[in-house]
Order: structure tokens, then C-alpha cells, then sequence
């Protein structure tokens, strides 16, 4: 008999003998259960910021599921929520399902690594978890594709990330850290911008118009608000370097919440924003003092999200964050091509050069993503992601 506690649903259609297999496990931290235990985690995140990363995170991991289908040789394994079934397609281009009982998600996820040629994970920065969910699947022998431990613990702050692109010469907001609930320094310069310091998506986010500042829970960052396109670039990275893909034009709602994003970008910008993201991860991949180059290289995807100003030069564009992680304009971008983007991902987290470019006719078309994974082509047609 099975048991409850284990179910592994196979869906997977047998391979050919001539045909070698790469078997990925992809985790989502919400969807494997994670959130059983977001009073300890996500204490201080509001359950609007809470639901909306759990949206985020399963639109990522159905169109990651989606993408896979693209290429033939890759054979995904998924960590599912045992109380929560994931919409997943059915037939024999599923992925297998392993279910999780709660508060099981982090030992079958060092379980599952062990057995697999990759693993993708996707995890928030809040409170070290994506640090700590990484760190356990290499430690029981998981070949994670991800950024070295350092780059990680620096890009999950986001005070340590500003600091580190400053020190390198990369154009950031001017802020300093507050306690929870210390007010505004006196003489801080208004408008200006309040986030979590460690937060995920919009956590803690408000625009500060004036005293008092909203009361916050936690210690976060405060920094000058800069007028602006605010734009996301996501690159593939690993030993070979990194591969910039198409910037998004970042869309939020009246309440500043993330909402989706576009493109094309304007061409103009498009160029600042690339090159701009290159020097940010450069920035941030350089080795500390020991020289040890493997915990501060990136590798797999990393977003970089800035405003591009008004200035043609560029001198008012400025980075706000850099994600270690698979970043939500995957839902959009792994629309612009008929190869696969996680294949690619994959290849260039192992040291190959990434066989993955967007279409000209895809690009032209433009579209528009959302949170929900949603996607809306330019002419009007779309395609809808079970969520």
C-alpha cells in the first residue's frame, strides 16, 4: 500500500531506450507546503502580501511546468502540498507529483535532490529561507541550480545588496536602514520609498510622503523615491556568464503592488536596462576577502529590477534590488520562444552556453503578463494559466 504520507503520483510517459532523460525537481516553497508554517516565517508579512506570494509562486511553477513540455528531454518531479492539489495538466507529458505532509516539505526536498540531475528552487528571501532551503539541498548531495551561498545571503538583503553595488561603482537610491517602528531621520529627503529589508515581491512596501512614516513591524529600508520607468531585467547566469534576456516593463497597482509586466521595452532603454543589470551582477559576484569564488558566483536566473530616468544618458537610472531566483517575468518570457527557457536556465547554471534567444516575430507581437499567469499577445489573443 501507499502511504498517506508519501503519494507519488507517476504521469510521466515511459522514455525510449534511445533517449536520455534529465530528471529536474522543481520546488516552489508555497505550493510544497511551505506556508504551514508562515506564522514562524512570515510573521511579519500581512496576509494580502502573504496570498500574493503564494499566487506569484504557482504561477512560476505552472509555467515552468509549461515551458518543460518544450523540450523532450526533461523530465520534472514537483513537490506538492498534500492539503492543496496544484491545477496541474493531466496525460503523459505530466510531471510526477511527490505529495507532502505538513511540515515535511524541507526534508523531502533534501530527500528528492539527492535523486535528481537538478533542482529548481523557489523560495522567498524572508527570514533566510531561500539561504537555508538551498544550503540543505546541496548539503545532501542536490545539484542546485542557483547563485553560491554568498550571493544569496547578500541579494536576500536588501540593505547588504546596496551597499555591495555602491561599493562597485553601480548607480543606487540613497537610504539607510530603521529599526522597527524608528521613525524617519530628521531631514530625510521626501518622497521616499519603505520596504522590508529582507522582504519578497512588495513586502512592506509604501511611498512616505511625510511624518508620520506607516508603522512597520520590522526592520526595514529607507530610500529616496526615484522618478522613473521602473523596468526588470533577468539574466542566465553560471561560469560562462551571463546571458541577458528581454527587459520587462514592471506594472504595478495604485496601491504599489506588483501586478505583471510587458514588452517589448523601448529600444533606448532597452540597452540601458541590459547593461545595467550585467554590472549590478558583476557587482555582486565579486569573491570576498577569502577569495573563494564559488560563494559569491551567480548562476541560474537572477532579476535585477531598476528605474530608468528621464536623463538619455542614463545618469538618473538607479538599481533598486537584485533577486537571486527565478523572478515572475518568467511567465511572460518563456512566451517569446519555442525553445525551452528552463532548458536553457539549466545549461547555463552548468557552465554551457544557453541555446535560448526570443523570437523577432514574438518580440514585435509584445505581450503582457500577470501575477496571476495570465498572458495577454499584443493582437489581443492570450493564453490562460490555471493558477
Amino acid at each position: 500500500m501507499v502511504s498517506g504520507f508519501d503519494i507519488v503520483l507517476c504521469l510521466l510517459r515511459q522514455p525510449l531506450p534511445s533517449e536520455a532523460f534529465m530528471r529536474v525537481l522543481l520546488y516552489e516553497w508555497c505550493c510544497a507546503g511551505g506556508m504551514h508554517q508562515a506564522s514562524g516565517r512570515l510573521g511579519t508579512v500581512d496576509p494580502a502580501t502573504a496570498a500574493a506570494i503564494a499566487g506569484e509562486g504557482r504561477a512560476m511553477l505552472m509555467a515552468l511546468v509549461a515551458d518543460a513540455a518544450k523540450c523532450h528531454t526533461l523530465s520534472l518531479t514537483l513537490l506538492a502540498d498534500a492539503s492543496a492539489p496544484l491545477p496541474l495538466p493531466t496525460g503523459t507529458r505530466g510531471p510526477r507529483l511527490v505529495m507532502v505532509p505538513p511540515g515535511q516539505e524541507a526534508s523531502l526536498l533534501c530527500r528528492e535532490a539527492a535523486a535528481h540531475d537538478w533542482t529548481l528552487i523557489i523560495a522567498p528571501e524572508t527570514d533566510g529561507i531561500l539561504v537555508e532551503r538551498v544550503s540543505a539541498a546541496r548539503a545532501s548531495g542536490g545539484k542546485v541550480a542557483a547563485s553560491g551561498r554568498k550571493f544569496l545571503a547578500t541579494a536576500s538583503s536588501k540593505q547588504a545588496t546596496v551597499l555591495q553595488l555602491a561599493a562597485g561603482g553601480v548607480p543606487v537610491p540613497a537610504g539607510c536602514t530603521l529599526a522597527a517602528e524608528k521613525p524617519l531621520p530628521m531631514g530625510f529627503h521626501l518622497p521616499a520609498v519603505q520596504k522590508a529589508v529582507d522582504g519578497v515581491g512588495c513586502d512592506g512596501l509604501a511611498v512616505l510622503a511625510g511624518q508620520p512614516a506607516p508603522v512597520a513591524i520590522g526592520p526595514r529600508r529607507v530610500e529616496a523615491f526615484v522618478p522613473g520607468v521602473p523596468v526588470g531585467v533577468s539574466c542566465l547566469c553560471g561560469p560562462r556568464g551571463i546571458a541577458v534576456l528581454p527587459p520587462v516593463l514592471q506594472h504595478f497597482s495604485a496601491v504599489h503592488s506588483f501586478s505583471g509586466g510587458s514588452v517589448p521595452v523601448p529600444p533606448v532603454l532597452s540597452r540601458r536596462a541590459e547593461e545595467l543589470a550585467r554590472r549590478a551582477i558583476t557587482a555582486l559576484s565579486r569573491p570576498g576577502r577569502t577569495g573563494d569564488s564559488s560563494h559569491q558566483q551567480a548562476a541560474g536566473w537572477v532579476g535585477v529590477d531598476m528605474i530608468l530616468g528621464a536623463a538619455g544618458d542614463g545618469s538618473g537610472d538607479r538599481v533598486l534590488e537584485v533577486n537571486p531566483r527565478l523572478t515572475t517575468s518568467f511567465v511572460g518570457l518563456a512566451h517569446l520562444s519555442a525553445s525551452s527557457l528552463l532548458a536553457a536556465l539549466l545549461a547555463a547554471a552548468g557552465g554551457e552556453e544557453p541555446q535560448w534567444a526570443a523570437e523577432t516575430a514574438s518580440l514585435d507581437r509584445g505581450l503582457q503578463f500577470g501575477v496571476d499567469g495570465n498572458v495577454i499577445y499584443g493582437d489581443g489573443t492570450g493564453t490562460l494559466t490555471t493558477t
